[in-house]
Parts: structure tokens; C-alpha cells; sequence
């Protein structure tokens, strides 16, 4: 299994969203369709299930990660590849989504594995702070 994600960070938190029916959240992004590349794959994902439209000239590829998919059998294999950018529009969950959050890093225990593994990325360099005072995360 593979997935392209989006990273896109704001005051300290991150963007996530939860489909309906998950009990986790994931980054948003998805699956490549055949023969997409990762630029492709991204802006079709991001405008499905948030409605922006990703600027394919500003993206970054922000970290390759691997990890055990969450809600799939032990030993599945599973390679996140994750990319920043810059995007037009207004943030709207749309399709498989049913709520997108702002996290910070003591939300780590409500994402998939995968996620947990760029969430710790995102404090050891200080982009992705402790709430302050353990305030719940500020929902879009």
C-alpha cells in the first residue's frame, strides 16, 4: 500500500482529517490512480476531499515514511510519501471526509501509526508544538 500525503502546517498545528467511519485521522491525500505521479495524485486527492486546489509549483517533498496501516492485518506494508505546498481556496471537507482538525502534538494518540511517525518529525524540530495548557485542538 502506498499514499501520497499533504503536511500543511498553520500556528503550530497540523491539518488532519478523519473519513467516515475511521476512528483515527489521517493526513489528507490518497492513493495513486495508474500511471499518476505524486504531483498528480496529490492535487486530484486534496481537491476531493477538501475542495482547494494544491499549487503543484510549491510543493515539497517533506519525508518518506513507513509504517503498519491502521485497521489492516499485522505485517501489511505501507509507505507514506509526504509533500508540503501551498494551495487557493477555502478548506471544505467534501466526500469521504466527515471533519478535519488542526493537531498538535499531544493529539499524536488520534492518528494512524504512520502520521505518529511525521508528527514526532514535526516536534523534534519544533513545528509541531505541545498544546498550551492542553487545550483541545481548534477545529476548522
Amino acid at each position: 500500500m502506498e499514499k501520497v500525503a499533504w503536511i500543511l502546517l498553520r500556528d503550530g498545528k497540523v491539518l488532519s482529517t478523519r473519513n467516515r467511519g475511521k476512528d483515527v485521522f489521517y493526513f489528507p491525500g490518497g492513493k495513486r490512480e495508474p500511471g499518476e505521479s505524486d504531483t498528480e495524485t496529490l492535487v486530484r486527492e486534496i481537491d476531493e476531499e477538501l475542495t482547494v486546489a494544491v499549487d503543484p509549483a510549491t510543493m515539497e517533498h517533506f519525508g518518506t515514511y513507513e509504517a503498519q496501516p491502521h485497521g489492516h492485518p499485522q505485517g501489511t506494508p505501507f509507505r507514506m510519501i509526504c509533500y508540503t505546498a501551498a494551495y487557493t481556496g477555502t478548506l471544505t471537507p467534501a466526500n469521504e471526509i466527515a471533519e478535519m482538525a488542526w493537531l498538535a502534538y499531544d493529539d499524536r494518540d488520534r492518528v494512524s501509526p504512520a502520521d505518529r511517525l511525521v508528527f514526532d518529525d514535526l516536534h523534534a524540530t519544533g513545528r509541531l508544538p505541545r498544546a498550551s495548557g492542553g487545550e483541545p485542538p481548534h477545529r476548522l
